[in-house]
C-alpha cells in the first residue's frame, strides 16, 4: 500500500524550518489536519483544512476513514515523541504512513540549557496528570517537562516546594524556535505565581533540602508515605515482594486485595510504562488508594471495586499478580493462575495458618517457591532496647509456564 498519510513535525518557525521532503508532503496533500496553531503556520492553499476536534479520538476515527485520500497531519516537533504520530502509528499499518520529524521541544530545550539529553528525564504533562512528576523529583536530577498550559510552571513550582525542593533552579522556555521565544529563570521558592505563557517547556535542576524526604523509585518507600488503616504491606516486606514480582516496562500488575495500594503504586513507580490494577472491596480503602496514588506519582493506577475472585472477571490479562489478602478464599489462587499470561509471575503472601496452608498446597500445584520471612525492629524495653519481631510472612512465588 502506498502511504496515504504523512505526518509532519513543524516548529514555531513554520515552513522555513522544514526539510524539502516535509514541505513536499504538505504541498501534495489534499487535506491538512492539525491544531489551529499548526494550521496557521502554513499559508492558505488549495487543500481542505481540518482542525482537530475535542476529544481528539473523534478526529482520529474520522481521519482513518480517509484511506485513499492524500492527507497530511501537522504536529509539534517530533510527532513520535509524546505526539499524535505515536497515537496514529498504533492504528495503522507501517506502509500506510510516513513521518517527517522536526527537532522536538525536548531537543530544543536541551540545546538552550546546554544539557546532554541522554542524561535528562523527559516528561510530558500535556493532557496528563502533573502528579506523574513525583517519582522524577530526586536529588541532583535534571528534568525537562512539556507543559499543558501557562498554568503548568506555577503548579510544578508548588510541587517542588511541597516536596522540599524549593532551592531547585527552574527555567521556563517559551515559544522556542519562533520570533516570540523567551526564557525565564528563577529559584523554585522565588518563582512569581503570575508568570504565564501557554507554549512552554520547564527545565528543572533538582536541589533537595537537607532533610527533604527521600522517595526513591526502588521498592520500599517509608511506611509513613502512605495513608492507611493498618492494611499495609510493610516497607521491608514490600521491597521483597516487589523484587519477586519483577516489574519491567509496560507490564501490567493485578494487586488483589490492594489495601492502601502500596504494592501497585510502587510497581508503577519502578518505570513510567508499568501499569497496575488495584482490586479492593472496601470503599474507604479505595479512597486511600486514590489519594496515595496521586501523592506518590502513580495517577494512572486503575482502581476496581469489588471482592476477588469475582471482581477479576473481564480485566485485562496481567503479566504479574500479587495476592496480598484473601489467598484462602475459595478459588482465589486458581482464578488468578488461570488469568495470568504464560510466563507471568504470581506472588502471594500469607500470615495466618489457614492462608499458609493454601500456599503450601499451591506450591506443589504450580511448582512454586515458598519462603518464610521474619522482620524484627529494635525498640525500647524500659531503659534498654530489644528486638520486636513482626508476624512472619509466608510468600509463594510461581512463574506460569509458557
Amino acid at each position: 500500500m502506498d502511504a496515504w498519510l504523512e505526518i509532519v513535525g513543524i516548529g514555531e518557525d513554520g515552513l522555513a524550518g522544514l526539510s524539502p521532503a516535509a514541505r513536499a508532503a504538505i504541498a501534495r496533500a489534499q487535506i491538512l489536519v492539525g491544531g489551529k496553531r499548526h494550521l496557521a503556520l502554513v499559508p492558505d492553499g488549495a487543500q481542505e483544512r481540518w482542525p482537530w476536534p475535542s476529544p481528539l479520538e473523534a478526529g482520529i476515527e474520522k481521519l482513518l476513514d480517509l484511506r485513499g485520500t492524500k492527507v497530511c497531519v501537522l504536529a509539534s516537533g517530533d510527532p513520535m515523541w509524546f505526539g499524535v504520530g505515536a497515537t496514529l502509528a498504533r492504528r495503522l499499518a507501517k506502509d500506510e504512513y510516513r513521518v517527517h520529524p522536526a527537532p522536538s521541544s525536548f531537543a530544543l530545550a536541551a540545546a538552550r540549557m546546554g544539557w546532554s539529553l541522554q542524561d535528562v528525564a523527559t516528561i510530558s504533562v500535556h493532557g496528563r496528570p502533573i502528579e506523574a512528576l513525583h517519582p522524577h523529583l530526586q536529588p541532583g536530577a535534571k528534568l525537562l517537562v512539556l507543559s499543558d498550559s501557562g498554568d503548568t510552571p506555577a503548579a510544578i513550582v508548588r510541587m517542588l516546594c511541597a516536596r522540599g525542593y524549593a532551592s531547585s533552579d527552574v527555567t521556563v522556555l517559551e515559544h522556542m524556535g519562533g520570533e516570540g521565544e523567551t526564557r525565564f529563570d528563577a529559584r523554585a521558592g522565588a518563582f512569581p505565581p503570575d508568570r504565564r505563557r501557554d507554549l512552554n517547556v520547564v527545565a528543572i535542576a533538582c536541589v533537595a533540602e537537607a532533610m527533604a524526604p527521600l522517595m526513591p523509585i526502588v521498592a520500599g518507600l517509608p511506611d509513613d508515605a502512605y495513608i492507611h488503616d493498618g492494611q499495609l504491606t510493610k516497607r521491608d516486606m514490600r521491597a521483597i515482594t516487589l523484587a519477586r514480582l519483577a516489574p519491567y516496562p509496560g507490564a501490567l500488575l493485578w494487586d488483589v486485595g490492594a489495601g492502601c495500594g502500596s504494592i501497585s503504586i510502587e510497581w508503577m513507580r519502578s518505570h513510567p510504562a508499568c501499569r497496575a490494577i488495584a482490586i479492593e472491596r472496601d470503599e474507604a480503602r479505595r479512597g486511600m488508594i486514590a489519594t496515595n496514588a496521586k501523592a506518590l506519582g502513580a495517577p494512572g493506577l486503575r482502581i476496581v471495586a469489588g471482592a476477588a475472585p469475582a471482581a477479576l472477571e473481564g480485566l485485562e490479562t496481567p503479566d504479574a499478580i500479587f495476592v496480598g489478602g484473601g489467598a484462602s478464599e475459595a478459588g482465589m489462587l486458581e482464578k488468578c493462575w488461570a488469568a495470568l499470561r504464560p510466563g507471568g509471575m504470581l506472588v502471594a503472601n500469607a500470615v495466618t495458618l489457614q492462608s499458609e496452608a493454601v500456599l503450601i498446597a499451591a506450591r506443589e500445584t504450580y511448582n512454586g517457591e515458598l519462603v518464610r520471612i521474619s522482620v524484627a525492629h529494635a525498640s525500647p524495653v524500659g531503659k534498654f532496647d530489644a528486638w520486636r519481631t513482626a508476624m512472619p510472612v509466608t510468600t509463594l512465588t510461581a512463574r506460569k509456564p509458557a
